[in-house]
């Protein structure tokens, strides 16, 4: 089983939001000739990356609420213009929705257990919340009601 990130999703207000911004992001690369595919840098390259290449999937929390994912298709060390080193992760275009689930605040990101991710909203486990608008699925998880 492969094992997955859980990361703050800073800036979108929404996940609507998160995919407007990559097709923006998308358009301006494209336009400069440069590699179109969504890539979030962080500052540490996860120790665990061998289990989360297989597979592994970045984990969106948007407002208090896991909404959405997109896999993971490459980990890419990398040493900047000042000498420090970072991490590309080379993200799929296609954001999909979870099952929302309440997460505190954190700092960094989380490594996340196949087992424990929330299950995609088309999956049979997530039942009718697909039709359900997003901003009524975040306040009913948390509310706890879902």
């Amino acid at each position: 089983m492969a094992l997955h990130l859980l990361k703050l999703c800073v800036g979108p207000a929404s996940l609507d939001d998160l995919v407007r911004r990559i097709a923006a992001n998308r358009t301006l690369a494209l336009a400069a000739g440069l590699d179109p595919a969504p890539v979030h840098t962080t500052r540490m390259v996860p120790k665990r990356a061998a289990e989360i290449a297989g597979g592994g999937s970045i984990y969106w929390v948007i407002k208090g609420t896991v909404s959405g994912r997109q896999t993971i298709r490459e980990i890419a060390p990398f040493t900047d213009t000042d000498g420090i080193g970072r991490c590309r992760l080379v993200l799929d275009a296609a954001v999909v929705p979870v099952s929302p689930r309440p997460c505190r605040p954190f700092q960094g990101w989380r490594y996340l257990e196949a087992g424990n991710a929330p299950p995609d909203l088309g999956d049979a486990a997530a039942g009718d919340l697909a039709e359900m608008p997003e901003g009524l699925r975040r306040e009913l998880s948390g509310l706890g009601l879902i």
